[in-house]
């Protein structure tokens, strides 16, 4: 026997995103993820900075904080980074290079561990650490 609604109201189901992809405090944990590989894979920054741009705006809460201080670590630490290939004509832009890079993972363990506690960013605007 065949089913009378069969074939009728069939229709499939709405596809679920991965969670990570959704705004809020696992999409921003890897975007700060992305932004540590993108320290050994340049690639990953880009879509770190892509996803941290589309979902701003609709996390709400304290994560919103979390967006602003991705987006602008990415524009500060790229500011950092061609001041210091620019410098390195000067020798001192290796040691400048090496400072941006300490900064950039300080900026994004920082952040990760406020995530993890629950917290915004204090100071997501700042152009040191955000503390």
């Amino acid at each position: 026997m065949s089913d009378i609604n069969s074939g009728q109201n069939d229709k499939p189901a709405p596809r679920q995103t991965d969670r990570w992809l959704e705004p809020g405090p696992t999409n921003a944990l890897v975007i700060y993820i992305l932004y540590l590989a993108g320290l050994v894979i340049g690639i990953s920054g880009l879509v770190g900075i892509v996803l941290a741009y589309v979902n701003r705006g609709k996390a709400g809460g304290f994560v919103e904080s979390h967006y602003t201080f991705l987006i602008r670590t990415f524009w500060i630490g790229l500011l950092y980074a061609l001041i210091s290939v620019v410098l390195i004509f000067v020798a001192i832009g290796f040691l400048l290079m090496f400072a941006v890079a300490v900064w950039f993972i300080a900026r994004c363990i920082l952040g990760l561990q406020a995530l993890q506690r629950g917290e915004p960013v204090k100071n997501p605007e700042s152009w040191f650490l955000g503390l």
